[in-house]
């Protein structure tokens, strides 16, 4: 395509035979595989037994991907659940044909109420410590993995942005979606911005982990990390187009800006509660 605009067209992924492992995909093991050694060098700061950190990845894993997808079809693709049930649950698609898919459709709401009660476990029957301790830290290690997985939507040329001015920094064509929404027009790359937001996201918490007092104040990291989060997906949503049905509207207001919301709401109510879980620094090296 002979054009002044910047095209995202990339390969769908790396080929092996008849499996092709998908840039999403290995953005997903890149967040996974970082997040794990984020998580053992905070273990080591803190001086926690490394044996709490493998129930903690594998809950987190199973939180992660099965919140998520269960997220996305829930609110954005119920039909799913009668057109192709195994597909909500499993890597494939069995209608009208089979074929290996990779996980793909992902809500990053349905992910983190999945997180939240996965880690409600692992924090009161395994680690045996506030909750908020462990969200502090991994609100840190969410932070970048979010970037990742937004990378691997760029990947995938999904999440386009709405369509922008011909002069803008900001268009990228996206043929590869002409099939969806009609004749290829430059886009936002809502993608690359919530990507660079949640890194940005991930340096401020790692510096008040690392500089400040603020992860004996249990609860206040992972408050914080809500609003921030919450609040770059609430404001790029203005700039992206609908993902697939959008079952719930308000006052001019997407399902992913409406669903924000209350999280960011619970942020703050975390924040001002956090004082009341102060812990020393003896304290915080003990399982409670």
């Amino acid at each position: 395509m002979d054009t002044e605009y910047k095209i995202w067209d990339p390969s769908t992924g790396i080929h092996l035979g008849p499996i092709t492992l998908h840039y999403y995909s290995l953005m997903f093991i890149f967040a996974f595989g970082l997040g794990y050694l984020l998580m053992t060098r905070m273990f080591t700061i803190d001086h926690i037994n490394q044996k709490y950190l493998e129930p903690l990845f594998t809950w987190t894993l199973i939180g992660t991907i099965l919140g998520a997808r269960l997220g996305h079809v829930i609110f954005y693709q119920p039909e799913l659940f009668k057109q192709d049930f195994w597909s909500v649950f499993l890597p494939i698609q069995t209608k009208p044909e089979f074929k290996f898919t990779g996980f793909s459709g992902l809500a990053s709401h349905g992910a983190t109420l999945a997180l939240i009660l996965t880690t409600l476990y692992y924090s009161y029957k395994i680690i045996k410590k506030n909750p908020f301790w462990v969200y502090d830290r991994l609100g840190i290690v969410v932070a970048l993995g979010g970037a990742f997985v937004r990378m691997g939507n760029f990947f995938n040329s999904e999440i386009i942005g709405k369509p922008v001015a011909a002069n803008s920094p900001f268009a990228f064509l996206f043929p590869q979606m002409s099939d969806e929404y009609g004749v290829t027009v430059p886009r936002y790359p809502t993608q690359l911005f919530e990507a660079i937001g949640y890194v940005l996201l991930f340096i401020l918490l790692w510096v008040l982990y690392r500089k400040t007092d603020k992860k004996y104040q249990q609860g206040w990291l992972f408050g914080l990390f809500f609003i921030i989060l919450w609040a770059i997906r609430f404001f790029v949503e203005f700039l992206k187009e609908p993902q697939g049905d959008e079952f719930i509207q308000f006052g001019g207001l997407n399902t992913g800006q409406i669903l924000s919301i209350p999280f960011m709401i619970a942020g703050v109510i975390i924040m001002i509660y956090s004082k009341k879980f102060k812990i020393t620094e003896a304290e915080n090296a003990k399982p409670e």
